[in-house]
């Protein structure tokens, strides 16, 4: 595979990570525990967890670990490997994940967030692909209306190129 082509930088991240941190920080019920989704949203959520702390904001974590792709572009049957515990009982959960495309698995995490007794579920994801038919929309986004196929940043083409720092489109 070559390099993707960049499309949010770094810097561009790191600033849409604070910005969106700040939003939460400011709430007058903020979030009380965060949720990532494993993987894709593993890297944005430890830094927005960082981001959050630095704007005073120390939550507790729960991960999920929800799978749909495997090994393949293609979303399938959706697995989960780990659902939440009885930590986010009662609470307001902040739902981590990297992308929202079709929304099937931020509705799976919210689903069984709702199930373990969460009180509010709030989502934020660093890219809302934002298509029309996707029965889902974040509550939060970095960025919003990207059409591409995106690695980086935690997410991954077939187990590749999930530790880029950038958020690129494989071309």
């Amino acid at each position: 595979m070559s390099a993707p082509r960049v499309l949010f930088s770094e810097d561009e991240i790191r600033v849409a990570v604070a910005l969106m941190a700040g939003d939460f920080a400011r709430l007058s019920d903020p979030p009380e525990i965060v949720s990532p989704i494993l993987g894709g949203g593993f890297v944005f959520g430890a830094e927005l967890v960082r981001a959050l702390a630095r704007k005073g904001l120390h939550l507790p974590l729960e991960y999920m670990w929800l799978r749909s792709y495997g090994a393949g572009r293609e979303g399938g049957e959706m697995r989960v490997l780990a659902a939440p515990g009885d930590a986010v009982t009662g609470k307001h959960v902040l739902l981590i994940d990297g992308v929202l495309d079709h929304g099937h698995t931020l509705i799976t995490a919210r689903d069984l967030l709702t199930k373990a007794g969460a009180r509010k579920i709030t989502t934020a994801v660093v890219v809302d692909k934002a298509r029309e038919a996707a029965p889902i929309r974040a509550d939060h986004a970095c960025f919003a209306g990207v059409t591409d196929f995106i690695v980086g940043y935690g997410m991954d083409d077939a187990g590749h190129a999930r530790g880029l720092p950038y958020i690129g489109v494989v071309e």
